[in-house]
């Protein structure tokens, strides 16, 4: 059986943590940023997890994760 290929953008952008869940940089932050609330700013930094059902369809992109 030959060994099943990763999707390259998908193991750039998640990682899978220990328990399984799967890690991602927040979302909305690349532009436009003085429209933007300093609530929103502030909840957005640093990275979160995603919802069950995106965790599901990103395991598909990493097979060996």
């Amino acid at each position: 059986m030959p060994k099943m290929k990763t999707k390259s953008g998908a193991k750039k952008r998640f990682k899978v943590t220990a328990t399984g869940r799967v890690k991602v940089a927040q979302a909305g932050k690349r532009h436009g940023m003085i429209k933007r609330t300093t609530k929103f700013i502030r909840n957005a930094r640093g990275t979160t997890v995603l919802c069950k059902p995106d965790e599901k369809i990103v395991k598909q992109f990493l097979p060996y994760a």
